[in-house]
């Protein structure tokens, strides 16, 4: 282990030796796989050159720059005609945004690095930030721009390539500085030199960077970032939108790439725990999509957007730009032809009238009020084109305002109309209710008596002596009860009496089943041949009760419906009376035909002792069979009553619609 730890550590000696003893070397230690020029170093000297008997050095990082801004300017020039800009008022602007950039430049790295004020004109020793270069260049230049009447946001589309052409040749002084690197790396690319690993050994306490080791060469990412959004900016320049969209792009490329970059520089300016180049690229690309969406929609909108290169103003400035050549080559043609008229003694004074009318102080004023009314007209026509977009968005308000009234207004009647079924539908619901309670009454006697039927008949097969004759001193008994509860309106009561039916007819098939132990089964066929007498009356009975019920209840509701009472307590009062009243007759008429239902009950009780103890087969079945049977032994022919029950279901039903259509009326 310790002879480890000495032999890194005579390695660690060698590298810093070698180091050393070629302080201009840059190596990339991890390129390719054999020995090669990369490998081996290559001596860069920051010193271009220095001029002949003086001790001023040229510099490749100022070189650099200088001829990124030359090529930038090149390039500016030939686009400024199709955009619309003057190239001489265009100039004014770049000569004052070039010192405009070099001052801020060296004041945004001053600001927020430990250098001095006092050392502000110290150019030469380095210190300068892109960032600080680009705004003081936009500021200075903005305003020499607004001086010579050119429109910024065009001006600022023409420069914003050349930006790029200036930083892609420009980042390459950093190389000869050695200057602008990141974090280590094991990439192909990745450079050492003597100036790395002594600012890493000295600045970089942390541990986080070796100085030993290669690192990211930031300036080549940037360079090469700023290649590509030239190339991606030109092509885009004849699709733009609107004036100063070159731009907004320029500085979201630009600062998303910077963004990242910064990330893995090891000498950024800090502004606390912050870097300061990364905080002012995000904010760059946040606020530049933001502007270029909003005035992407507002020129969607209104569709009234006019390029710069469109305007009476630029038109004449290019006009004067052209005209203004030719109008000094033509002067100086016949300034020469004085000249050499004055020489040979001629008479020079119609030339020089000449010369006074066409090139004078008055002609060239002349060519400059064309600028000055082409302005006025620029201006007139975006008054009208604001008050034309006031108008639209006047427009736009009252419609949304007369929508959210009409959608108010039909709001509100919805809710009308809705309110409007409600009531109907409760008052509907109302009369329906009525009807269907004075429905319920009316119906009440028949089915109270249909059912007081068989648990009469239950309650005699359950109870039956061996003899006939007490059996029909027993029926009676039970009948009048039941006739007493028909009187009854109230419907519930009837579902509590089936309650021990249940009872009543487990304990007859008991009995049933006791019984047929003890006697002999008698034929089934003889005991209906003698039962059907018995049982055609009793079938008819029952159907003429509903019958005489139903013809009795249309008359007492045509009655109720003449008197048109007012209040529901009245209407079931009337229909109480009017129960009462057919209960009366039904139970009169039941009176009479006793006799003749106590013996269908007898004969009906024979036969369902004779069926066995699991049968389903119900009394009312045994009762009905019986009945029809009777009815074909005396008539021959079944009764009409009998084997027509849907005649009179029909008219029920018939009875009720005509009912609830006189109500509705």
């Amino acid at each position: 282990m310790l002879q480890a730890v000495q032999l890194l550590a005579e390695q660690y000696e060698t590298m810093w030796e070698k180091l050393g003893d070629h302080p201009n070397r840059v190596y990339f230690p991890n390129f390719g796989s054999g020995d090669n020029v990369l490998k081996t170093g290559i001596d860069i000297d920051r010193v271009m050159f220095k001029i002949p008997g003086t001790n001023f050095q040229i510099y490749w990082y100022g070189f650099l720059i200088a001829v990124g801004i030359i090529l930038a300017m090149i390039y500016g020039f030939k686009k400024m005609k199709k955009a619309g800009i003057d190239p001489d008022r265009a100039t004014d602007a770049v000569i004052g945004g070039f010192f405009g950039a070099i001052i801020g430049a060296r004041l945004y790295y001053i600001i927020f690095s430990d250098t001095p004020l006092s050392k502000f004109f110290d150019f030469r020793d380095g210190g300068l930030a892109i960032y600080g270069g680009l705004i003081g260049a936009i500021v200075v230049g903005g305003i020499i721009v607004k001086l010579r009447k050119l429109r910024l946001t065009a001006m600022l589309d023409i420069v914003a390539p050349c930006f790029f052409i200036g930083q892609a040749i420009g980042r390459w002084g950093n190389f000869f500085n050695q200057e602008a690197f990141g974090t280590n790396t094991t990439l192909p690319w990745g450079m050492m030199s003597n100036t790395t690993a002594n600012y890493v050994s000295s600045h970089i306490t942390d541990g986080s960077v070796e100085p030993l080791q290669p690192i990211h060469p930031c300036f080549l990412y940037e360079s090469l970032w700023c290649l590509l959004g030239f190339v991606l900016l030109h092509i885009y320049f004849k699709h733009r939108k609107f004036d100063g969209e070159v731009f907004l792009c320029y500085t979201i490329w630009y600062g998303l790439g910077r963004f990242f970059i910064e990330g893995l520089r090891t000498d950024s300016l800090y502004l606390g725990s912050i870097r300061v180049s990364q905080l002012l690229a995000a904010a760059c690309v946040i606020v530049s999509l933001v502007v270029l969406i909003i005035v992407r929609v507002r020129i969607t909108k209104f569709k009234d957007y006019v390029f710069f290169k469109d305007t009476q103003l630029s038109k004449a400035q290019i006009a004067y730009y052209d005209n203004i050549k030719d109008f000094e080559k033509k002067k100086k043609e016949l300034e020469k032809k004085i000249s050499e008229s004055e020489d040979k003694g001629e008479n020079t004074e119609a030339m020089k009238a000449e010369l006074e009318e066409k090139y004078g102080p008055q002609a060239r004023h002349k060519l400059r009020e064309a600028i000055d009314e082409a302005e006025k007209a620029d201006k007139k026509a975006r008054e009208d084109k604001l008050a034309a977009r006031a108008k639209l968005l006047a427009e736009e308000n009252s419609e949304t305002v007369e929508e959210e009234e009409k959608s108010g207004d039909e709001q509100s009647e919805e809710n009308a109309e809705a309110a409007s079924q409600t009531s109907e539908t409760e008052g509907e619901n109302e009369q329906e209710d009525t009807k269907a309670q004075t429905d319920d009454k009316e119906q009440a006697p028949a089915e109270t008596a249909e059912d007081d039927v068989v648990p009469i008949i239950k309650d005699e097969k359950a109870d039956k002596p061996s003899d006939k004759a007490p059996e029909t001193e027993q029926t009676p008994k039970e009948t009048v009860p039941a006739a007493q509860e028909e009187t009854q309106p109230k419907p519930k009561k009837k579902k509590k009496k089936k309650k021990p039916v249940q009872t009543q007819k487990q304990e007859t098939e008991e009995k049933a089943e006791e019984k047929e132990q003890e006697t002999e089964k008698e034929p089934a066929e003889v005991s209906k041949d003698e039962n059907q007498p018995q049982q055609q009356e009793s079938e008819q009975a029952p159907d003429n009760k509903p019958e005489e019920m139903q013809e009795q209840a249309p008359a007492a509701e045509e009655k109720t419906e003449a008197e048109a009472p007012r209040s529901k307590a009245d209407e079931e009062i009337k229909a109480e009376d009017i129960v009462a009243e057919v209960t009366q007759k039904m139970k009169e008429e039941k009176a009479e035909k006793d006799k003749q239902i106590q013996e269908i009950i007898a004969e009906a009780s024979e036969k369902s002792e004779e069926l066995p103890s699991d049968s389903d087969v119900k009394v009312e079945d045994i009762i009905s069979q019986v009945n029809e049977k009777n009815n074909s032994t005396e008539n021959g022919e079944p009764s009409q009553k009998v084997s027509d029950p849907n005649n009179k279901n029909a008219k029920r039903k018939n009875n009720r619609s005509r009912n609830r259509n006189r109500k509705k009326r």
